[in-house]
């Protein structure tokens, strides 16, 4: 478990004995991160924490481990994958998931798994100015809904809000859809791509493991040895290595394609783009290429003008959607 990021707050566990506490979960492919809310209380995020998957046997002992020496009933997990039944599908998490092993194993009365963009959509009608930086010129949107919110981080998630009372979320496996290359230097990527897999998917170029296959791609195609082994060190060498630096402003204009064309597809009158990757990278990000490539859609370029792009600027978005989710859907929510 890492320690406390600067910057967020916490709380010291005051004596709320009385009060039912629900923990609050967004869990990727290399991070769970963990807070508590109060059942009768608001949205505030208490103890936040984070633990590296990868270190622990199972979902379960992580929350396990979070929930010990405090009155937890249940827990929200905002958690990128499909729900059939009692099994989780994912590819990109270290270990399997049962919802009833999970609560089980973690000592609890019950365990709500929600898929992570559902949560993290849940969390906009929340975010403040002050966590948003504009990535088109058109900062106004004439409604709220449809929201797109998307983001590239272990995988590539995205969900779509929609107001009402109550506000609904179509989570999505955008992810898990054809990637479509939109230049000749794709489609280059591409063929080299499928040389490895039959099915070439958004997350294969589109996420963290992704910008590594890009990266890889390109020293290929320009007859390099790649010299970097992860998507950190990669990132900290752009500013002087042009085959990184190349392959950052590949991912970026590839990435505004499939915005765009989400955009297109939803009908979204707004869109959020959030994620781990985005975090990293927003000097590639608003450089322009990202919105040349948003806004290369032909006849539909002039509706994409009106549709405002945001990078969201929050690290605590999944559990606030989390928390969001339960507000909405208990009796006291």
């Amino acid at each position: 478990m890492s320690k406390v990021p600067a910057g967020v707050p916490t709380d010291p566990t005051p004596d709320v004995s009385t009060l039912t506490r629900v923990i609050v979960a967004d869990v990727g492919g290399t991070y769970a991160r963990l807070g508590w809310i109060q059942s009768d209380g608001g949205n505030e995020i208490h103890d936040y924490r984070r633990y590296a998957c990868a270190e622990h046997p199972d979902l379960a002992s992580i929350l396990h481990d979070y929930a010990a020496g405090m009155p937890c009933h249940g827990a929200v997990v905002a958690i990128a994958g499909v729900l059939e039944g009692d099994r989780l599908i994912n590819s990109n998490l270290p270990w399997a998931v049962s919802v009833e092993q999970t609560r089980a194993g973690a000592g609890l009365a019950w365990v709500q798994l929600i898929n992570d963009f559902e949560a993290v959509a849940n969390a906009v009608p929340t975010l403040a100015p002050d966590t948003l930086s504009s990535l088109t010129p058109s900062t106004v949107s004439t409604t709220a809904s449809p929201a797109l919110v998307i983001g590239p981080g272990t995988g590539l998630g995205a969900a779509v809000w929609i107001e009402g009372q109550p506000p609904r979320v179509l989570p999505t496996e955008v992810g898990q859809a054809s990637l479509a290359a939109g230049n000749a230097l794709e489609l280059d990527i591409v063929r080299r791509l499928l040389k490895d897999r039959p099915y070439l998917h958004n997350e294969h170029v589109l996420s963290g493991p992704g910008l590594m296959n890009l990266y890889r791609c390109l020293c290929d195609l320009r007859a390099a040895t790649p010299a970097h082994a992860d998507a950190g060190a990669l990132v900290a060498a752009a500013a002087s290595d042009a085959l990184a630096r190349e392959t950052l402003e590949t991912f970026c204009g590839w990435l505004g394609s499939v915005v765009g064309d989400l955009a297109i597809i939803f009908g979204a009158r707004v869109v959020y783009l959030a994620g781990g990757v985005t975090a990293h990278i927003p000097q590639f990000l608003h450089d322009g290429r990202f919105l040349r490539r948003y806004l290369n859609k032909g006849v539909m370029t002039e509706q994409l003008e009106r549709v405002p792009v945001w990078r969201v600027e929050h690290g605590q978005l999944g559990l606030l959607g989390a928390a969001a989710w339960y507000r909405q859907n208990t009796k006291g929510g």
